[in-house]
């Protein structure tokens, strides 16, 4: 009985052991007039309850540039890669920031830097 209640227990607490989301790497690509970027994100995304929603473009300063929603979870696809094209990024800007977001705890706290070549 003992284990079975552990068991539920940790079921229950899935979506927060799940974590913030992660950018594992990212490349940027100039592209015509703007930038395109290719993010991988790992999460232990549940299912709709909790799952990595999203990511960001940012300037040092924390300006947004771009946003990709990501419409649903990826529970059997860890991690995974999708693309934002069309970023304008400001001239002379050397380096940018990738932020994930998920659907509990929001903006993750680490970011991932991109130099810009």
């Amino acid at each position: 009985m003992r284990r079975v209640l552990i068991a539920a227990l940790v079921m229950a607490a899935g979506p927060v052991l799940a974590g913030e989301a992660e950018v594992v790497e990212a490349t940027a690509t100039k592209s015509g007039g703007g930038w395109r970027f290719d993010v991988t994100i790992a999460h232990g995304d549940t299912g709709w309850d909790h799952y990595a929603d999203g990511w960001a473009v940012l300037l040092e300063d924390g300006t947004e540039l771009g946003y990709r929603v990501l419409a649903h979870p990826h529970v059997s696809e860890q991690p995974f890669t999708r693309s934002l094209s069309g970023v304008i990024v400001p001239e002379g800007v050397n380096e940018v920031f990738i932020r994930a977001d998920d659907s509990v705890h929001g903006e993750a706290t680490a970011l991932f830097a991109v130099p810009l070549k």
